[in-house]
C-alpha cells in the first residue's frame, strides 16, 4: 500500500462529470470518501449498490463523495451532485496516485477515507465494505476530528498601520470605488483571471509612489521581522499593495481557495490580511482544514499565513470591510515568476501579427 492512515493524499486535477478539470485539493474541510470502482461486472456492482444505500449520509457540507470511474460505460452515465462527484479516469492517472509505486492503478484501495486536512483516516478493499460504511456513520463531527482543539498555523500582529495611513488608504478607496475582480485559474500552461461566484468585493491597486514607499515601509519595520520570527521566512518581495473592500450591501465574501495553486501564482508564499477598519459585522477569516474558528485582526493589524492553506472571508454582513492584501514572496519565489513569465511572453512574430 502506498498510503498509510496519517498521510497526506495526493492532490490532482481531473474531469469529473461536470466539471473539465476538478482540483481536488478543493475538497478540503471535510471528511472524504474516495472509491476506486472495480474494473468487473460484479465488483463495481457491489460498490454502486453499496453507495446508493448509504447516500443518506452524504452532505457536502460534513462528507463528500468522490467516486473514481475507470470504465468507459460508467463514466458515460454518471452526473455530479453537490456531496457526489465522478472522478473520470480513464487512463488510471489518478488511481495510480493511490497504488503501489510500480503499480498500474488498479492496485488502490475500494475505499479511502480521509480527514478534513486529506490525510488518510482509513481505508478498506471491497470487502470491507460494511466495515468502512460503519465507520462513516460513527465519525465524530468535523470539527472533532483530531479529537483535540486546532488552531491553524497563522500569525496575528497588531499595529502595523497606523489610524491616519489607514485613513488614507480607506479614502483612496472611496474616491475610486473600486472594481470587482476575478479569481486565477489555469487554463493549460496559462493562467487567467475569471469572474465566478467564488469571490464578491471591490479591489483598487495602490500605485502613488509615496504612498507605496509608506507601506513598504511600515511592513518592513513592524511586520516582516515578526514573520522571521513566528515563521522562519525572510521576505524581500512584495506582491501588489492592494486595498480591498468588502460590502455587505454586495453580498461580499471570498470563499474557500487557496492563493498559489495556479502557474502564475506558485511564487507566493505568505499572504497578509490587513484590517483598515473594524466597523463591520462578519468578514473575518476561517481555515477549514483546521476547524470553524474564525480569526480577525484588530484594525491596523495583520493576519498572515501560508498560501498553501485553504482559507476564506467571511460574508460581511454589516456595513465594510477595507483590507491590505499583499502576497510575500523572496528570491527564489521570484525565480518561480520569472520563469513562468518568460515561458508565456509572447514571442516576436506573435507580437509583429
Amino acid at each position: 500500500m502506498l498510503l498509510s492512515v496519517g498521510e497526506p493524499a495526493p492532490w490532482f486535477r481531473a474531469a469529473t462529470a461536470s466539471e473539465p478539470e476538478f482540483a481536488f485539493d478543493r475538497a478540503a474541510g471535510r471528511y472524504v470518501l474516495l472509491a476506486f470502482l472495480p474494473l468487473d461486472d460484479a465488483g463495481r456492482g457491489a460498490a454502486l449498490q453499496a453507495l446508493a444505500a448509504n447516500q443518506g449520509m452524504f452532505d457536502a457540507g460534513r462528507l463528500a463523495v468522490f467516486v473514481v470511474v475507470r470504465d468507459p460505460e460508467t463514466a458515460a452515465s454518471v452526473r455530479d451532485i453537490s456531496a457526489l462527484r465522478w472522478i473520470i479516469d480513464l487512463d488510471r492517472q489518478v488511481s495510480r496516485l493511490f497504488d503501489r509505486p510500480d503499480g498500474d492503478g488498479m492496485g488502490a484501495p475500494a475505499w479511502m477515507i480521509l480527514d478534513p486536512t486529506l490525510r488518510v483516516f482509513a481505508f478498506g478493499g471491497l470487502e470491507h465494505t460494511e466495515a468502512v460504511f460503519r465507520r462513516l456513520a460513527g465519525l465524530p463531527a468535523v470539527a472533532d476530528h483530531a479529537a483535540a482543539p486546532l488552531h491553524a498555523p497563522v500569525l496575528t500582529v497588531p499595529r502595523i498601520l497606523e489610524p491616519e495611513l489607514r485613513q488614507r488608504l480607506i479614502a483612496v478607496h472611496q474616491a475610486d470605488g473600486g472594481a470587482f475582480t476575478g479569481v486565477m485559474r489555469d487554463q493549460g500552461d496559462r493562467t487567467v483571471a475569471v469572474m465566478d461566484e467564488l469571490k464578491r468585493r471591490r479591489d483598487i491597486l495602490v500605485r502613488d509612489p509615496e504612498l507605496v514607499a509608506l507601506l513598504r515601509d511600515r511592513l518592513e519595520r513592524r511586520l516582516f521581522p515578526l514573520i522571521h520570527r513566528g515563521l522562519g521566512f525572510t521576505v524581500t518581495r512584495v506582491e501588489r499593495y492592494l486595498v480591498s473592500c468588502y460590502d455587505a450591501d454586495d453580498g461580499a465574501v471570498f470563499h474557500a481557495h487557496r492563493d498559489s495553486t495556479t502557474h502564475a501564482t506558485a511564487h507566493r508564499k505568505f499572504a497578509c490580511s490587513l484590517n483598515l477598519n473594524d466597523d463591520f459585522v462578519g468578514g473575518d477569516l476561517r481555515f477549514p482544514e483546521f476547524g470553524p474558528s474564525t480569526y480577525r485582526p484588530p484594525a491596523g493589524g495583520a493576519v498572515v499565513f501560508s498560501c498553501t492553506l485553504m482559507h476564506e472571508a467571511r460574508p460581511v454582513t454589516q456595513g465594510r470591510r477595507y483590507a491590505l492584501l499583499p502576497f510575500f514572496y523572496d528570491e527564489a519565489g521570484a525565480a518561480v515568476l520569472a520563469a513562468y513569465q518568460e515561458r508565456t511572453a509572447p514571442t516576436a512574430e506573435a507580437i509583429s501579427e
